[in-house]
């Protein structure tokens, strides 16, 4: 019987993610019509200077946890181009009052904007879920 060794995926080179998720972020929160503040908040950001510093220059390296809040807004974004017919459609469900018991009546954008990323987490699981995948 052979022994199998598990592989270790290597880290993520944040130095190279961050200014493709930075750009990413950036072209959908304008799609989506983010204000600066909603922005800064999905980023977890709470100086205005880093955020603009970031839009303009984004060959930096961004924390961890940045870069796990892009993941899910581009996860989202991704499966609201899948579910929905058209790009009008998918990039105006965000703010709209959704009746699910997961957003009160509120909209999906509302509970992005709570700055936890489990919320983040916790919308594009829904989505998941609403397109087949894992839940």
């Amino acid at each position: 019987m052979a022994i199998v060794t598990p592989t270790i995926a290597p880290k993520p080179d944040r130095r190279k993610l961050s200014p493709v998720a930075l750009r990413t972020f950036f072209r959908i929160a304008g799609l989506w019509e983010l204000s600066v503040e909603e922005q800064m908040t999905l980023l977890g950001l709470t100086t205005r200077s880093t955020f603009f510093n970031w839009q303009k220059k984004p060959e930096v390296s961004l924390p961890r946890d940045t870069l796990e809040r892009i993941s899910y807004v581009l996860g989202i974004y991704k499966a609201l181009q899948i579910l929905l017919p058209s790009d009008q459609a998918a990039d105006g469900w965000i703010r709209r009052p959704n009746a699910n018991p997961l957003f009160g009546g509120r909209s999906a954008l509302d509970r992005m904007l709570s700055g936890q990323v489990a919320d983040l987490y916790t919308v594009r699981q829904y989505l998941d879920a609403q397109r087949g995948g894992w839940a």
